[in-house]
């Protein structure tokens, strides 16, 4: 589902109208005596406004947080290990100035309605909208404000508490179950909608509904190792409801616009460091004849008639390559450069064979995949973000049933019934990303053949000896393309393990932040956030890796370190 936003300087001009009504109490006596200022935004367009910025605040986080830590860390790539920064957990801020102030007035005009009643549906979605991005902040912060986070702007209270994690959980769930409740209630009577003002899913109602019940999955997952109990209902619930969750492309949560370049309108994803693929999850990919390798990595310079220039100049191939590897144009690198210098040289320098001829043999990450514009190649080609896959609910499903989670539900089909959906959902997600991207396809027609293959790899097949393995391989090779919930992923389950024979994780001495931080509000909310830290076990102000590695948030206590899954 291709969205194109095409009004965003409405959009913009909207939410500047709007912020002027917060801060400007000066400008108010101009605002009630100047008949061509706007004092009453229209909803569709407040709600337009917070959906885009869900997923274009991104740019700098690209850059800062998911390449250079987050998908290092959780080793889909390997790259220079810069040192965390400020420009980091900008998820947090944008929480707080460009999606919630939206939504919150949204619900505010609704209730002044003479009509409410028939906004109910359109009121939902909100709450669907901001515990969407709710998650995301919560997973690196912990404790956050939220119940009371916007009374400053209504009430007059600029000293919010800060909600405990299991406290946002509850209220997420219960504002996630109240809003399907409504969305699916078809007795209300003359319901207005957001039309195509809805950037998502233009107002299709079940579509909201199968993303809310893709939420809760995310969160029972989160709350797996604190309470097991209510991981199982949640996911019980989520298959007993008659719309269910994300089950396939049609219904996933795409983002496209053209105006959002993450890496600038030149593309400078090499911005720092260059980023390449690790020497894990290239094996894996190989030995499993992935069709995403071509789509996740670019080929290094062995290609063509390179073994010419080898016999001519009687040069040798370092012995981590071998000749007869029919991809040998694939080639990673350690996912820490001092486990393996000799092959991590090769990741800055090239190889030289002749007087005029040198390769590098290392696959960077395929530069295009993610900025389409990358050299300026195309001002046509576009940047895709799937927010909530297909895949990644059809993996939680597996997972939850091949643990035995479902209880009486009907789960309408085995967990490699899932296994196998998520897998065809993923191959073709990340074709389609491609294509958007100006990128050749992977994919012949339908592409059931290069599907049917891959599934009837041996290192692919549900084999009955390490299926849940199995499903956390491929939930982690979709999760390429999302940093944060691949983090997530590797944080609660430790999965690529260290010890496994079938896909294992490199050894990484570096320590590794298990959270962000919260810097001080200020004396007007100081008192919350220093009892927040000290409920949490955090230490004020503390930005240093080790604290951050060792004291987690509440969902992550009982998680194993990196590597370590059972």
């Amino acid at each position: 589902m291709k969205i194109y936003i095409k009004f965003r300087c409405t959009m913009l001009l909207t939410a500047m109208l709007l912020t002027g009504l917060i801060s400007c109490k000066k400008d108010f006596g101009e605002i009630n005596s100047n008949p061509k200022t706007v004092t009453t935004p229209d909803i569709k367009f407040l709600f337009t406004y917070s959906q885009d910025k869900v997923v274009t605040y991104q740019g700098t986080e690209w850059v800062w947080e998911s390449l250079e830590q987050l998908m290092r860390f959780t080793q889909h790539i390997t790259t220079d290990p810069y040192e965390l920064t400020n420009n980091v957990n900008t998820r947090y801020n944008q929480f707080y100035a460009n999606i919630l102030p939206n939504l919150f007035e949204i619900r505010k005009q609704i209730a002044a309605k003479p009509d409410k009643d028939n906004y109910r549906k359109m009121e939902a979605l909100t709450y669907i909208l901001q515990v969407l991005h709710g998650i995301k902040v919560t997973d690196m912060n912990g404790s956050i404000p939220y119940t009371q986070a916007m009374k400053g702007r209504y009430e007059g209270g600029f000293s919010p508490v800060y909600d405990k994690q299991e406290v946002l959980f509850d209220t997420w769930l219960q504002e996630l179950d109240n809003a399907i409740s409504v969305i699916s209630n078809n007795g209300l009577p003359n319901q207005n909608s957001y039309g195509t003002a809805d950037v998502y899913y233009k107002g299709d109602w079940i579509k909201w509904v199968k993303l809310a019940n893709s939420l809760k999955l995310r969160i029972a997952a989160r709350l797996e190792s604190q309470n097991n109990a209510k991981t199982r209902t949640i996911f019980q619930q989520v298959m007993q409801n008659p719309n269910g969750a994300i089950e396939t492309l049609d219904d996933q949560l795409n983002y496209q616009n053209m105006d959002y370049l993450p890496f600038g309108s030149s593309g400078d994803i090499n911005y720092r460091s260059t980023r390449y693929a690790t020497i894990s999850i290239m094996k894996f990919l190989k030995s499993a004849n992935d069709p995403r390798i071509g789509i996740y990595f670019e080929q290094n310079d062995l290609r063509n008639n390179f073994r010419d220039s080898l016999i001519k100049y009687n040069v040798t191939l370092p012995s981590f390559i071998s000749l007869a590897d029919p991809l040998i144009m694939y080639q990673g690198g350690p996912a820490e450069f001092n486990t393996n210098p000799t092959i991590a040289n090769y990741l800055k320098n090239s190889f030289p064979v002749g007087p005029t001829a040198r390769y590098f043999l290392i696959s960077p990450i395929n530069r295009r995949f993610f900025s389409p514009r990358y050299n300026n190649v195309s001002v046509t080609a576009q940047f895709r973000e799937v927010v909530l896959s297909t895949a990644e609910t059809c993996f939680q499903i597996a997972e939850f049933v091949q643990k035995g989670y479902a209880g009486g539900a009907n789960t309408r089909g085995t967990a490699e019934d899932w296994y196998k959906k998520g897998i065809a959902a993923s191959i073709k997600s990340m074709d389609n990303i491609a294509t958007a991207a100006g990128l050749p396809t992977v994919l012949t027609g339908d592409g059931s053949t290069e599907i049917n293959a891959y599934l009837a790899n041996a290192n692919v097949a549900f084999n009955g000896v390490n299926n849940l393995e199995r499903i956390y391989i491929q939930q982690y090779l979709n999760l390429f393309r999302s940093p944060n919930e691949a983090f997530v992923f590797s944080r609660r389950t430790g999965y690529p393990k260290f010890s496994s024979t079938y896909y294992a994780r490199e050894v990484f001495n570096e320590v590794i932040p298990r959270r962000f931080w919260t810097t001080d509000p200020g004396e007007v909310n100081r008192a919350n956030w220093n009892t927040a830290l000290s409920e949490q076990g955090f230490t004020p102000n503390a930005q240093d890796v080790p604290t951050l590695n060792s004291q987690r948030i509440w969902y992550d206590k009982n998680a194993p370190a990196f590597g370590n899954g059972q």
